[in-house]
């Protein structure tokens, strides 16, 4: 069991106790990069009560050059030992918040970002829970592809060849105060998920950054390597981060009633219908990459089209069946957004359209609960199935137009975003590609 630190003394206790060497400030840029600086302990009261400077213009989506200081205040309450560093060199980890020099909290903060959106729940007293699932792949080596097993949802021993590295991976996470529910291995080959049990939206955003560099840590240790790449491999299932997400009031859970069809209440109903009406705005944040949308393309279990389900995987939003009992367990799950994408934003821009959804009492439309894979254009036409956008260069263009994504992310991020990914495309645009050569050299 973890200990649960709140205060910066419990912190000094701490580090007192575990003879604790150096301190790592951990923060991210837009696109959810993590980023750190190491401190000695004889710099961290410092560091609490004022905040550590660093230069924001080196930054992704922070500062420009003529207003580049910046600070990263350490929040004590993520303050955990960094199990995988020698005994000997005991190091720990804090997040950060970043602020401005005189001390106001930095817009183009992620963190702040998610926190700010937060806010908005706090005047009905609600709290959004997320419980993330996501899937990566161990490979050999990080310039080509190489498998290190050939096994399939759930298969085990020897065609399980990361079993090992997951394990120690589960191991460490633990170790580091994140409860996991489960573990296995995925679809395709070389592929694993690790599922999180479900916590409030800032506290899991910071799981998902620590999730990530553990995986990568844990398998660079036992030379391999660990990738949240969307679509590594051709041909095969991409990963994706199927997002269960919740709102409670107290300890009730505001998405269950037991009167209404599928024990559905009316603020669930309507979230759903927030987050497939918003979908296309918002599928720029949680499907970031120019790769992420070689993922989102029909026959790979990944979700293309814009519907909803109970027990139908090929749509957007699941609805996981109501069990007697288990109504805390009423969730929806958002099965769009890929590993690679920055939480804190894509926990942001979820969470306002579903409750755009839902204060706006937008009407769920019905669901399907057949296969949308194997509908042709004019039956989904039928009963108005849209598409998620098909490249970055569309999905930008969609959030470029949306009021409520550039709400949800300040008018700092979102822009800085929007110009950021029109550069990584306009690098994708120019670029001549294996497969064009191969196609096109031979006869023209």
């Amino acid at each position: 069991m973890v200990q649960e630190i709140k205060t910066k003394e419990e912190v000094f206790e701490t580090i007192e106790k575990r003879a604790v060497k150096s301190i790592g400030l951990w923060f991210t840029d837009i696109l959810g990069r993590l980023k750190s600086v190491a401190i000695s302990v004889s710099e961290l009261e410092a560091a609490f009560d004022e905040g550590m400077g660093f230069d924001g213009s080196s930054i992704k989506g922070f500062a420009r050059i003529d207003e580049s200081d910046m600070l990263a205040k350490p929040d004590p309450t993520t303050f955990r030992i960094v199990p995988w560093r020698p005994k000997a060199d005991v190091v720990a980890r804090m997040f950060c918040d970043i602020l401005q020099p005189d001390g106001t909290p930095y817009e183009g903060d992620p963190r702040y970002i998610l926190k700010r959106n937060l806010e908005h729940l706090k005047e009905d007293s609600y709290t959004f829970y997320v419980g993330p699932e996501l899937e990566y792949f161990y490979f050999r080596g990080n310039k080509n592809p190489e498998l290190l097993d050939e096994g399939g949802y759930f298969d085990l021993m020897t065609l399980d060849a990361g079993s090992d590295l997951r394990r120690d991976a589960v191991l460490t996470l633990e170790a580091m105060g994140i409860d996991v529910e489960a573990s296995h291995h995925e679809v395709a080959p070389s592929q694993h998920e690790i599922d999180l049990r479900y916590k409030d939206a800032l506290t899991m955003a910071d799981q998902v950054m620590t999730y990530r560099i553990v995986i990568k840590e844990i398998a660079q240790q036992q030379g391999c390597y660990a990738s949240f790449m969307p679509k590594p491999i051709f041909g095969v299932n991409g990963s994706g981060m199927h997002v269960h997400q919740s709102l409670f009031k107290g300890d009730r859970n505001a998405f269950f009633d037991q009167n209404e069809e599928y024990q559905l209440s009316e603020h669930a109903k309507g979230y759903i219908a927030g987050l497939l009406r918003h979908a296309p705005e918002i599928t720029s944040i949680t499907n970031q990459w120019i790769n992420s949308y070689k993922r989102l393309v029909p026959d790979y279990e990944a979700p293309v089209y814009i519907t909803w389900a109970r027990r139908n995987r090929s749509t957007l939003v699941r609805v996981p069946m109501y069990k007697p009992g288990k109504e805390k367990a009423t969730r929806v799950e958002y099965r769009s957004a890929d590993p690679a994408c920055n939480p804190y934003l894509a926990f942001s821009v979820m969470l306002a359209a579903g409750l755009a959804g839902m204060k706006g009492k937008y009407e769920l439309p019905p669901s399907t609960e057949k296969d949308v894979y194997l509908m042709n254009g004019a039956e989904r036409a039928k009963e108005g199935i849209m598409s998620l956008p098909g490249s970055l260069i569309e999905a930008i263009g969609l959030t470029e137009k949306s009021e409520l994504v550039r709400e949800a992310l300040g008018n700092h991020t979102f822009n800085n975003f929007i110009t950021s990914k029109k550069v990584e495309w306009d690098k994708y645009r120019v670029n001549v590609s294996e497969w064009e050569l191969k196609e096109y050299l031979p006869v023209l």
